[in-house]
Parts: C-alpha cells; sequence; structure tokens
C-alpha cells in the first residue's frame, strides 16, 4: 500500500498552486508537441546569456557521433580579463524528460555559477526522444564533451578542469555520461553535479508511487519520458546503463558527485539510492535531500528559503571542488 506523501514546503506549496493551470504533473505522448510549441520556448530565446555584458556568447556546431548528424554548443566566455591560468570549464546537459527542451534551458542558473567562480559554460544541443531514441541523446552529450576537451584551450579553458553538469534528464545524461566516458576510457572530468537527476526507467519507487499526481513531474510523466527514450524496453531487463544510470552494475572510479532531490518528488528513492551506491563502491558523493521539495523547485520559485539554500549547495560544492 502506498503511504501519504511528505508535505510541500510552505512557500514551495504556495508557489506550486500559482502555477498548477499552467503544469500539469502528468505529461502524456499527445502532450510532449504542444508543450515543445508552447510559451516557454520563447521565453527561452529571450534569456540574456551575456549576463549583461559578463560573457561572450557563440553557437557553435561541431561534429557528432559518428555516422550521425553534427551538434550544436552553446559556448559562453567571462568577458572578464583572462586569468593567469586557464578557467575550469562546466559541461551543462539540459533537462526537459527526455522529450523536450534545449541548450539555452537551465542557463540562468548555470551563468550564475560562472560569473561567481569565473568560469567556461558550454551547453550542448542533444537530439529528442521519441524522434531519437536511446543512444541518439548520450552520444551526442558524449560527442559534445570530446569537442570540449578537445578545443578548451581555444575557449581559454582547462581540459583538465572540467566538471559536468545536468538537472533532470540532464541530470541522467550527465550521469551516463560520468559511465561513459569511464569506460571509454575518455577525458576525466574532476566533477559531475547531477541535480533531481532521473536516473531509473523502472519508476516503480517508494516515491514514484507516493508522489502519482502531484508536483510537476509524476510517474505518469515520467513513463512517457522513458518510454519515449526506450520503447517497449523501459523497465524490462535490457537496458543499458548509458540510458538509465541506476542500471549500471558498478558505480567505481566516477568523478567525486553531487546529488541533490526534493523528498517531496518522484525521483527521491532513485537519486538516494544512486549515492548510496556511489559510497558503497568506493567513490566520492554529497548527497542533499531538501525537505518538502518538489522536482525542480529552485526554478519554479528561486526566491524561496528552501531554493536559496539549494542554490547556495551548488556554488558551494563546486568552489570545494575547483579549489582541490
Amino acid at each position: 500500500m502506498t503511504s501519504q506523501p511528505p508535505p510541500f514546503d510552505p512557500e514551495l506549496a504556495a508557489a506550486l498552486e500559482l502555477i498548477k493551470d499552467v503544469i500539469q504533473p502528468g505529461l502524456s505522448p499527445e502532450d510532449i508537441e504542444a508543450v515543445r510549441r508552447g510559451p516557454g520556448i520563447a521565453l527561452l530565446a529571450q534569456l540574456d546569456l551575456t549576463a549583461g555584458g559578463s560573457f561572450e556568447v557563440e553557437d557553435r556546431t561541431v561534429p557528432g557521433p559518428e555516422g550521425s548528424p553534427e551538434i550544436s554548443l552553446l559556448i559562453c566566455r567571462p568577458t572578464s580579463p583572462a586569468p593567469d591560468r586557464p578557467r575550469p570549464v562546466v559541461y551543462h546537459v539540459h533537462g526537459g524528460g527526455m522529450v523536450l527542451g534545449d541548450k539555452r534551458d537551465g542557463m540562468g542558473v548555470i551563468l550564475d555559477w560562472a560569473r561567481e567562480l569565473d568560469l567556461v559554460v558550454v551547453s550542448v544541443e542533444y537530439r529528442l526522444a521519441p524522434e531519437h531514441p536511446h543512444p541518439a541523446p548520450v552520444e551526442d552529450v558524449y560527442a559534445g564533451l570530446l569537442w570540449t576537451a578537445e578545443h578548451a584551450k581555444e575557449l581559454g579553458a582547462d581540459p583538465e578542469r572540467i566538471v559536468i553538469a545536468g538537472a533532470s534528464a540532464g541530470g541522467g545524461l550527465t550521469a551516463a555520461l560520468a559511465l561513459l566516458l569511464r569506460d571509454r576510457r575518455g577525458p576525466r572530468p574532476i566533477g559531475q553535479l547531477l541535480m533531481c537527476p532521473m536516473l531509473d526507467d523502472r519508476n516503480d519507487t517508494p516515491s514514484s508511487h507516493q508522489m502519482a499526481g502531484l508536483g510537476v513531474w509524476d510517474r505518469t510523466a515520467n513513463e512517457t519520458g522513458w518510454t519515449a527514450l526506450l520503447g517497449e524496453r523501459r523497465g524490462g531487463p535490457d537496458v543499458s546503463p548509458y540510458a538509465a544510470p541506476a542500471r549500471a552494475e558498478d558505480l567505481s572510479g566516477l568523478p567525486p558527485a553531487f546529488l541533490d532531490v526534493g523528498s517531496a518528488e518522484t525521483f527521491r528513492d532513485e537519486v538516494v539510492a544512486y549515492a548510496s551506491r556511489i559510497w558503497q563502491a568506493g567513490g566520492v558523493a554529497e548527497l542533499h535531500v531538501w525537505p518538502g521539495g518538489f522536482h525542480g523547485f529552485d526554478g519554479f520559485a528561486p526566491q524561496a528559503a528552501l531554493s536559496r539554500s539549494a542554490r547556495a549547495a551548488h556554488v558551494d560544492w563546486l568552489r570545494r571542488l575547483l579549489a582541490e
């Protein structure tokens, strides 16, 4: 029997009430195209990626995976005088449930990090499901990372100090990227920052049942996203860990990880389990479970006290990582 869900943080509950008519927790396959055409895309186009002149912004087309189309990278470099050594890089993978979004999604937060810590940002555009099922998205993300490492110096960046980061589906793809880089002996990031990551196609944890119909991304939406990516394989025995990182049998040898998640969201239990398994494999992970947080709460209610704490934790972890 499914237990009662944990309560939402009061400030976040008020924010959810304000957006309930615009964002529903259950996304069906029939909804995908309408959401893609919704007002959010127009708002993203208006985002000032220069952050008031703090960054030089470039769209760069680079080679995609072998035999696949080219991919687009959004590159943001600080306009301030170059420091004595090349700047670190944040390689960003956007969210959107595997079916929505583009390389501008989530960039406001990433540019806040970059301005505070003097970072170069590269954000990758990957092909979306269901038109492009696994492995297209993660292979695009991998190809963009290889290009970034190979061309870091021309960006004034340090190929030895790349942090990979993403939220939601982007967090899942970032975790998958870390596994691919380990297994293919590619460039080694110094850290992976996984914000409310989408890790497990099985969609059957206690939290996924508890939060059905609540928040902004529930079991119905999760099934839609994973089925778009995997088709009939979703939930079955033959799912690759490069699609659903929770399927990985070996989590050793990975870069230090930061993971966070709300206590009142679908992904809570899979994120906690993933962090625990990194520790069990002898790895380094920092885990935050934000009490009363719904999925992506800091993006929907950035002024809430819990959101400010979460965003500060991201920057604090990055600052400590980059000081090592």
